[in-house]
C-alpha cells in the first residue's frame, strides 16, 4: 500500500503517559501509562502469564489499513516477553516480571526498553505497518541532538518507517491553542506551560523557534500535587489514602482559588464545602474518605511551593514573567500576549485565571515602577493567558493537526534521506509555515 495514501502516525510519548494515534483524528486512539514490564533475568522459561484479551484488539482505533488480526501473529508479538502501558503495571505483579519506566523527566532512559514500548506501540495498539506511514514524534525542550539520531537509527532500520519528523512539544502546543476563540491569528510565538505528570516547562517560542536560553523547568506536576494529596489524607488518617484515590481526588475534586486565606475562611464558615469520596475496595467493600482543603490546597502549590517543598520556593507566574524578561525584547510583547497552557495538570479550574492575575500583577507593578522613574506614561502591555478545550492533550492534538497537511509529508525526512545522509540528517527539520 502507498504511504501517499495513508495518515500519518502521530506519537506521544511522555513521562508518565504515551498517546497514540492517527493524524487528522481529534483525539489520540490509545492513551495508557509509559511502562514496559520484562521478564526478569533468570526467571523461568516459557511463555509469559496470559492476560485477559486487551480491548484494543477488538476495539476501534485500529488502522484499517493494516491487516489487523493477522499482523500481531505475523510479527510474533504475542509471544514476546514483555508488556507496556497498563498491562505492564498488571503484570509486574507476576513473579519473574519487573516493571521498568523507560523515559524519565522527559528524557529517554533505557533504548533497549524504548525500542521493545516501540514496537509494542505499532504493531499491537495501532496494528499498522510502519513502512506505509510517516510518523510524527514529540520530543521536550532541549532533547540532546544525539536522542535525535538514536530515534532516527531506531525508526529507519528497525521499523522501516516510510518519513519521520521530530516536532519539539512546545510548538505543537502552540499549534493546539489556536481551537481557542481567544486566539486571532493563527501564530506560532508564545510562551507555553507544559506540565504533565513528572516536570513543568515553561518555554518561549518565537515564530516556531524555541528560545533554549529563557527555558525553566519546575519540579511541581502532577505527581507532587497527588503526593500532596495524599500526605493529607493521611495526616487525617482517613480509611483509605491511597496513591489511586489521591490521585482520583485530585482530578475530580481539586481548583484553584484566588485567595487561600479567604478560602480557609470560607470552609470554615460551610462545611457543606467538605465532601465525601466513596472508594470502591474491591470484593464488595466500600469506604467513604472526606474531602477538604486539599480541594484549593493542593494545586496551591504552584501558586505558593512553600506550601509542599523547601526546595523549590519561586511561584509559577515569577517563573513565566522571567522567562519571558530572557528572551529577546522583540518577541517579549508576543509572548506575554500569547499564554499558552498545555498538559494535564494545568487542567485545574480557574487555574489560567488566577495565572494571568498574577503574572499582570508582576507585569503591572514593574510598569509603574518604570513610570515613576521616567516620568512618562506608558500604553500599557496585554497579559492573556489562553485556555481551550485540547488543552490536556495539547501537544498530540497539534501534532495531529500539522500532519495532516499537504505539506507535512515535504518537511519529514524519508527513508531514502536517511540512507543517504545517516542519522545526522535528524538534528534538523524544516518548520511548518502557519496559514
Amino acid at each position: 500500500m502507498s504511504h501517499l495514501s495513508t495518515p500519518a502516525v502521530v506519537m506521544g510519548i511522555g513521562t508518565g503517559l504515551t498517546k497514540l494515534g492517527f493524524a487528522g483524528n481529534d483525539s489520540p486512539s490509545f492513551i495508557f501509562p509509559t511502562a514496559i514490564s520484562t521478564r526478569n533475568t533468570g526467571a523461568a522459561s516459557g511463555r509469559p502469564p496470559t492476560a485477559a484479551k486487551p480491548s484494543f484488539l477488538s476495539g476501534p482505533g485500529a488502522n484499517s489499513s493494516s491487516s489487523g488480526g493477522n499482523l500481531a501473529s505475523k510479527r510474533g508479538t504475542e509471544d514476546l516477553d514483555f508488556f507496556i502501558g497498563q498491562e505492564a503495571i498488571d503484570v509486574s505483579n507476576t513473579p519473574g516480571y519487573g516493571l521498568n519506566y523507560p523515559i524519565r523527566h522527559g528524557q529517554i532512559e533505557n533504548w533497549d526498553l524504548m525500542e521493545r514500548f516501540w514496537e509494542n506501540s505499532i504493531f499491537k495498539y495501532l496494528r499498522c505497518e510502519p513502512e506505509d506511514h510517516y510518523f510524527l514524534l514529540t520530543e521536550p525542550p532541549l532533547n540532546p541532538p544525539e536522542n535525535r539520531e538514536m530515534t532516527a537509527e531506531i525508526m529507519f532500520e528497525t521499523f522501516n518507517c516510510a518519513g519521520l519528523y521530530i516536532a519539539v512539544q512546545a510548538v505543537l502546543a502552540l499549534a493546539a491553542s489556536w481551537t481557542s476563540s481567544k486566539v486571532q491569528d493563527r501564530s506560532l510565538t508564545g510562551t507555553v506551560i507544559d506540565s504533565g505528570d513528572g516536570v513543568t516547562h515553561v518555554i518561549p517560542v518565537a515564530e516556531g523557534y524555541v528560545i533554549a536560553s529563557a527555558i525553566k523547568n519546575i519540579p511541581i506536576a502532577g505527581r507532587d500535587i497527588t503526593y500532596f494529596v495524599q500526605s493529607l489524607l493521611r495526616d487525617r488518617n482517613e480509611k483509605d489514602s491511597s496513591l489511586r484515590t489521591a490521585e482520583k481526588i485530585k482530578e475530580e475534586y481539586c481548583y484553584v482559588c484566588p485567595d487561600i486565606v479567604k478560602e480557609f475562611n470560607r470552609f470554615d464558615r460551610e462545611p457543606e464545602r467538605f465532601q465525601k469520596y466513596l472508594v470502591d475496595q474491591g470484593l464488595g467493600r466500600k469506604v467513604t474518605v472526606d474531602v477538604g482543603y486539599e480541594r484549593f490546597l493542593a494545586p496551591e502549590i504552584f501558586f505558593n511551593p512553600e506550601i509542599a517543598s523547601s526546595d523549590f520556593l519561586t511561584p509559577l507566574p515569577e517563573v513565566v514573567d522571567t522567562v519571558i524578561q530572557n528572551s529577546p525584547i522583540d518577541v517579549r510583547r508576543g509572548l506575554y500576549k500569547n499564554i499558552v497552557l498545555s498538559g494535564g495538570s494545568t487542567m485545574f479550574r480557574d487555574f489560567g485565571r488566577r495565572l494571568q492575575r498574577d503574572i499582570k500583577h508582576i507585569v503591572d507593578a514593574r510598569i509603574h515602577k518604570s513610570e515613576e522613574r521616567s516620568g512618562a506614561r506608558s500604553g500599557g502591555l496585554d497579559v492573556q493567558v489562553i485556555s481551550h478545550k485540547k488543552q490536556r492533550n495539547a501537544v498530540w492534538f497539534g501534532g495531529s493537526l500539522l500532519a495532516q497537511t499537504a505539506e507535512f509529508k515535504g518537511y519529514c525526512h524519508t527513508k531514502k534521506d536517511y540512507d543517504e545522509m545517516g542519522p545526522g540528517i535528524v538534528r534538523q527539520f524544516s518548520l511548518f509555515n502557519v496559514p
